[in-house]
């Protein structure tokens, strides 16, 4: 059966078609419905395909646009009958070879997209006509048909990577790659490289059995006079060094010098992607060694590389006064908001702890950025310039600088010295720009090696905030707050007037600025000296609240979203000091203003709750006076979105409700608890629908995040206020038992790790002598001991079961001693390297108690037991006391016995059980 179209069902798909060179905005949008019911025709793509190649007498436009809409619906044929797939494959492949340009064009990107769907093995003839076609003479088909292929080996080398019929095409494929990048035409030559460029992060064998052959077309194509052709020469390198190094290192001298004179080439795109090539050699530690020895050069080159291009300049406008200038929506990007992670810091030798840090904009952009993609190489990157989030030169050359730093740190720096002062003290201010950019990248790695010159630096960046030049103050300020470990060290009075005061007073005049650049760096960069001077800022208050407050005032709509994370993270920093009254007096106005002109669905409500969290908290009790709107507020959103995700799940061509509104309602809700306790019994009692029910559906919420920040809300509330939490408990343990999970999804750690932490708190609180809790202890220790065992899990969330079980334990010592025997080991492997803290003491305790009621239980798990005992710093007397108790209780119980033991463990355990509990 051949398909044919249906002729009412052909005229109402080219009305439709027609009607959408309408550039009405209502007009459009009822045609984008209306193409999205037609989605749900089984021929509908049948149809664009007939449009597209089987009616010449339509004009081009209208044909091309239905060569798109097949494009965008290529998924469609997965389920439509042979029939129309049939007809749908044909029909694109005969419209490839069109007289016109522009049907071929949509015909290429209509096989690019099918062969991706249905993937080459289901469709080998488009691969073998597209393969045919390199060999034809006529040159616009020979290119037409390599840039498809390009396009297709870009998008998926592995689905081309297979084996069709018993052979497999790219065995074929590859030689005549090879084969074209010799051809006269430069574009074929550019496919060429390209086409096998792309199989190198796949570890293609059809490749590698060529590679000799490969490395020696890259060298012969190296100097080829089209730009192009070099980039991908560049690429293929880059690949080839971060794939398979060894096979560059017998050339790396001739490889490196190339690339080094191509990261000076006068075309961009060539010297971005050689620039790749240091970023990659310099992120791979074993390559170490081999890139060592070409550091005089290559620091040097990277450094010119960070210089603005004219283009950029341009771009820019960076010398414009427009503080008072409108931003434009499309420059404000949307931002993630993350509930918090409940996690511990660890001793030095630990890593460091498990929440992100605080994504932080600066003159070179957001530090963390999310990215859907998992191999982007942005990911952690601090050098993308909110201005353009576009990757170039400079932000590479300036990524690969700070990735030196951290390998090579002062080596790196005896070669930059002398270039680097001439660059900061040019009087060319793009080279004393480049040269500040430079200081900056270089502060992680370098920093031991630059201390002894910050004394010289830090006032020339002090200073050099007195710029005419906007991109001269922004990049001083970010530079500035690369240093601000440095700066707020209280190191002596002298530090703190000559370095710690001016950087704040220079930043906070940069936070108003005239220039909006100028004015988000130095708000960016103040936020991270908050972070660093913590409670050293507590002094200097009044007039940094009153710079902030001003900036209120002054500052349009992206850089407003940057004051409210500098005022939380200020909160943060000096915590209960906010509870002044006059520095309430000075805050909250202007913050209850925003407050007030903000609706319940504005995205800017977010990030204000977000920093009203970290406020409630600082501020404790002299927030009072403010918190029944806002608690209110936040039941209300609560309350508004529950009833939207149950709208979406009845219906889910609904668009899916944004859960931020739901997380950060909650988060603000956790601050206030945090900071008012019981003070807040009687706007719980009166809330409608209470808060407590609406906290219970929260723990069911299908998102992550919503559970992750219900789960905080509830041991928030166990902490500040368990009596107005504890008639609802049975409910909540329900759903709590069922979200400690041995091996969550990696979307779910953080909602586990808040139960799993919270259950610890309600524990503590509903105390010894409460019959209700008993009944939950079996459930939730056969579910966090095999959290605990679980060798997948991560350290997190170990973390957090082990606490909570010890202290269920301290509760219940009876009914969980009897299992120490299967979680004492891991127990104390999970505990030893997390910092001295409240939790980790009231922990320890229910250990304790647990040996104290089944000694033999510890018997197999002494060694890591008196190992987790030697590892504290200070416990609290009482917990000492039942340390002591237990070593001397053991060793009297069986003093042969114990001391072969201990002649077992090493030597510095020994020593500390000897000198601190004489055992």
């Amino acid at each position: 059966m051949a398909w044919n179209p249906q002729p009412a069902g052909l005229q109402e798909i080219l009305t439709t078609i027609h009607e959408s060179t309408d550039m009405n905005v209502t007009v459009q949008r009822n045609i984008t419905q209306k193409l999205n019911s037609f989605t749900r025709v089984p021929d509908y793509i049948a149809y664009l395909a007939h449009i597209l190649t089987a009616m010449p007498q339509e004009e081009e436009r209208i044909r091309t646009i239905a060569g798109y809409l097949l494009k965008n619906n290529a998924r469609l044929i997965l389920s439509s009958s042979p029939e129309v797939a049939q007809y749908v494959k044909a029909a694109v492949l005969r419209a490839f070879g069109d007289e016109s340009v522009m049907i071929r064009n949509a015909a290429g990107q209509d096989i690019v997209s099918f062969l991706g769907v249905l993937e080459p093995r289901n469709w080998p003839e488009c691969l073998s006509q597209l393969v045919n076609m390199l060999d034809l003479t006529d040159l616009d088909k020979q290119e037409a048909a390599f840039n498809v292929l390009e396009k297709a080996c870009e998008d998926y080398p592995r689905k081309l990577d297979v084996e069709i019929g018993g052979t497999r095409p790219l065995d074929f494929m590859i030689p005549k790659f090879l084969s074209l990048a010799d051809h006269t035409s430069s574009k074929m030559r550019s496919h060429a490289v390209a086409c096998l460029s792309y199989f190198v992060p796949v570890n293609c064998q059809s490749l590698f059995i060529h590679i000799d052959s490969f490395i020696a077309c890259l060298f012969r194509r190296a100097s080829d006079e089209d730009p192009s052709v070099r980039r991908h020469v560049c690429q293929a390198l880059v690949l080839l060094l971060a794939a398979r190094p060894e096979k560059l290192m017998p050339e790396m001298e001739h490889v490196a010098e190339y690339m080094l004179y191509s990261t000076k080439d006068k075309n961009e795109n060539v010297a971005l992607e050689a620039c790749e090539f240091w970023l990659t050699f310099a992120e791979d530690v074993e390559l170490a060694p081999y890139l060592q020895p070409l550091l005089n050069k290559v620091a040097p080159v990277l450094l010119d590389c960070m210089i603005y291009g004219e283009d950029d300049l341009l771009w820019l406008e960076g010398d414009a006064e427009d503080a008072a200038v409108p931003d434009k929506e499309t420059d404000i990007k949307p931002r993630h908001y993350g509930a918090k992670s409940h996690g511990f810091d660890r001793d030095a030798n630990g890593e460091a702890p498990a929440e992100a840090p605080k994504p932080r904009i600066g003159a070179y952009g957001e530090e963390t950025i999310d990215s859907d993609d998992d191999d982007d190489f942005l990911d952690d990157d601090e050098f993308v310039d909110e201005m353009s989030t576009e990757w170039n030169l400079r932000k590479c050359a300036a990524a690969a600088l700070d990735v030196l730093a951290v390998r090579f740190s002062g080596d790196l720096l005896n070669v930059l010295l002398a270039p680097l002062k001439d660059k900061l003290w040019s009087n060319d201010w793009l080279q004393r720009e480049s040269g500040i950019l430079a200081l900056g990248a270089m502060a992680e790695g370098c920093i031991e090696a630059i201390e002894p010159h910050l004394p010289t630096l830090v006032p020339y960046l002090i200073n050099t905030l007195n710029d005419s030049k906007p991109l001269v103050r922004s990049i001083t300020c970010w530079t500035l707050g690369r240093y601000a470990s440095w700066t707020t060290q209280p190191i002596s009075d002298e530090h703190k007037q000559k370095y710690f005061i001016p950087t704040m007073e220079g930043l906070l005049r940069m936070v108003l600025d005239n220039n909006k650049r100028v004015q988000e760096a130095g708000c960016s960069a103040f936020a991270t000296l908050e972070e660093d001077a913590g409670m050293e800022l507590a002094p200097y208050l009044e007039p940094v609240l009153r710079n902030l407050v001003f900036a209120f005032e002054k500052y349009q709509h992206k850089n407003m979203l940057i004051l409210y994370d500098a005022v939380g993270t200020l909160a943060d920093a000096v915590g209960r000091e906010l509870s002044n009254p006059t520095y309430v007096e000075i805050l909250m106005p202007p913050l209850t203003n925003r407050w007030a002109k903000l609706k319940d669905d504005d995205v800017d409500l977010i990030p204000l709750l977000e920093c009203l969290a970290s406020v409630t908290i600082a501020m404790g009790q002299a927030f009072l006076p403010y918190a029944p709107p806002v608690f209110e507020r936040c039941c209300s959103i609560i309350h508004t979105s529950l009833l939207q995700y149950q709208q979406f799940q009845q219906n889910p061509d609904l668009d899916e409700p944004d859960k931020s509104f739901l997380v950060v309602a909650l988060d603000l809700l956790s601050g206030l608890t945090q900071g008012l306790g019981m003070a807040l019994e009687g706007l719980i009692s009166q809330s409608q629908p209470n808060l407590l029910t609406l906290l219970t559906i929260c723990l069911k919420h299908p998102q992550a995040a919503v559970r992750q920040s219900a789960y905080a809300l509830v041991g928030d509330m166990a902490m500040a206020c368990f009596p107005i939490l504890k008639p609802h408990m049975p409910g909540i343990m329900a759903e709590l038992i069922l979200q400690l999970d041995p091996e969550p999804k990696v979307e779910f750690v953080s909602a586990s790790n808040n139960a799993a932490w919270s259950v610890g708190e309600v524990a503590l609180r509903y105390g010894r002598d409460d019959p209700e809790f008993q009944q939950w202890v079996p459930s939730l220790i056969s579910r966090l001991i095999p959290i605990l065992l679980h060798p997948k899990a991560p350290r997190s969330l170990h973390e957090n079961a082990a606490v909570s079980i010890g202290r269920i334990g301290l509760m219940h010592p009876n009914l969980v001693a009897p299992h120490l025997p299967e979680f004492a080991q891991a127990w104390c492997q999970a505990l030893y390297e997390i910092r001295d803290n409240e939790e980790k003491d009231s922990a320890f305790r229910g250990l304790c108690t647990m040996v104290q009621v089944n000694p033999a239980g510890i018997a197999k798990s002494l060694l890591w037991f008196c190992n987790s005992i030697v590892r504290w710093n200070q416990p609290s007397p009482e917990l000492n006391n039942m340390f002591t108790t237990l070593l001397q209780g053991f060793k009297q119980h069986d003093e042969a016995g114990w001391a072969a033991q201990v002649a077992a463990f090493p030597p510095v355990i020994q020593e500390r059980l000897a000198t601190r509990y004489g055992v």
